[in-house]
């Protein structure tokens, strides 16, 4: 009987107790302050591009016979950079030479004839036609000859050679690709949302590359294409007019990587940004952040705008500057929940 009765207290003191009360959970969170935008702020991943590029061909066919220059070769405007066999193409001309001869010394015993009244009118222009025809033959016969010899039509680098000597080409086909190793042109991608930025003409573009870390170059807006036909974004063109670049200290060469900042004065009412982080798109739809008011948090629905920055989101409508939202765990949130901000 002793042994029951220690027992039973403390049993008894549990069932007399109660189930616990609920403790009700304060959840630390991280906000950030809402501050008004007078501009907008976008990062882009871009690359020089040559300002004069092209591949070179021969406007006629033939076998090569001799390849003057290589690969990474420098090459001056001017300079001949391969040859093609122009043994046919000789014969055709000496024989195109002798036939407009020919028609130039019969129209001029014309001519001298038609002043004497010895022949009529309509011969001479017989004469006359077959010395025209007979020499535009010979022009163009004398011009192609002149094309079995391909030159640099600018100063440049021999970015890539497409052919071996000796080998057949037709007309046309590419030979080499000249590339002016010095550039001014910078070129990246952008969402076809942005194009409406660029149109209000207020762009202010800045690009820095790889190469020269911490080292802004101001640029201006060459042309962008209206829309992207793949899906895959708008191609925007700079060129850089940064004075520095003149004095040599920099050289901007094609391939160079960069990373090109798109600023827009957005003097408008309204304008603010939070981090992407802070942005709540439930499946059920809607977009929403979590508004801070007195220790607890609220949903609230916001017209997101355009990402700019690292990590940042324009928000149109919804915020007013000085609001305090939530920036991290914002699907772990429930409306009215009391939250402890952390420093």
């Amino acid at each position: 009987m002793r042994i029951l009765s220690i027992i039973a207290v403390p049993l008894l003191a549990v069932s007399c107790g109660g189930d616990p009360e609920p403790r009700s959970e304060i959840r630390p969170v991280k906000v950030y302050r809402v501050e008004e935008l007078g501009y907008v702020d976008r990062d882009f991943a871009g690359m020089a591009t040559a300002d004069d590029a092209t591949n070179l061909a021969f406007k006629v066919g033939g076998q090569l016979i001799s390849v003057d220059v290589s690969e990474g070769q420098s090459v001056g405007r001017g300079q001949l950079l391969a040859r093609i066999n122009p043994r046919d193409i000789e014969l055709r001309v000496a024989a195109d030479r002798s036939a407009y001869l020919t028609a130039k010394a019969r129209v001029e015993r014309v001519e001298r004839l038609l002043e004497k009244q010895a022949v009529s009118r309509q011969e001479y222009e017989v004469a006359r036609s077959e010395y025209v025809s007979a020499k535009s033959v010979y022009d163009n016969s004398a011009g192609e000859l002149n094309d079995t010899r391909l030159t640099a039509p600018f100063d440049g680098i021999i970015e890539k050679s497409y052919v071996d000597n000796y080998q057949r080409i037709q007309s046309g086909e590419p030979i080499f690709r000249l590339v002016n190793p010095s550039t001014r042109s910078v070129k990246f991608t952008m969402p076809e949302s942005g194009i409406p930025l660029l149109e209000r003409g207020n762009a202010h573009f800045g690009v820095v590359f790889e190469n020269y870390r911490g080292t802004e170059f101001s640029a201006r807006l060459k042309q962008y294409v209206q829309t992207s036909s793949d899906g895959s974004g708008v191609p925007v063109s700079l060129t850089l007019d940064d004075p520095r670049l003149a004095d040599g200290r920099y050289a901007i060469t094609p391939g160079m990587s960069c990373v090109v900042s798109m600023r827009i004065d957005e003097r408008r009412d309204g304008l603010t940004a939070v981090p992407i982080t802070a942005i709540y798109a439930p499946e059920s739809g809607g977009v929403y952040v979590w508004v801070v008011q007195e220790e607890t948090v609220h949903l609230r629905s916001v017209v997101p705008g355009e990402p700019f920055g690292e990590d940042m989101v324009t928000v149109t409508g919804g915020l007013k500057g000085g609001e305090e939202v939530v920036s991290a765990g914002v699907y772990r949130l429930h409306e009215g929940e009391r939250v402890r901000i952390l420093e």
